[in-house]
């Protein structure tokens, strides 16, 4: 689970400020975070499967977000997946 003092701290690392929760970066490392913490869960309860359904989820959003990124800022794509430790296709 995403904590307030954890999203905060993502927050402050990929946005650009404070008060930046909105922008692709943020939310793509918070979607990382939260796929991060699904995935261990999923390791201890392999038959969750509406937990398993909502991590697709999240992971199709994350890449559609790492689509959107890689059509406007393919700087920041490549940084943001090197950052997060995402494999790129």
């Amino acid at each position: 689970m995403l904590t307030k003092n954890r999203k905060v701290e993502i927050i402050n690392k990929f946005g650009k400020n404070d008060s930046d929760t909105g922008s692709t970066e943020v939310q793509v490392a918070l979607l990382t975070e939260r796929i991060n913490s699904l995935t261990e869960h999923l390791r201890n309860q392999p038959k969750d499967y509406s937990s398993r359904r909502g991590l697709l989820r999240l992971v199709g959003q994350r890449r559609n977000f790492m689509n959107y990124l890689k059509k406007r800022d393919i700087d920041m794509y490549g940084s943001i997946s090197e950052k997060l430790q995402i494999r790129v296709k």
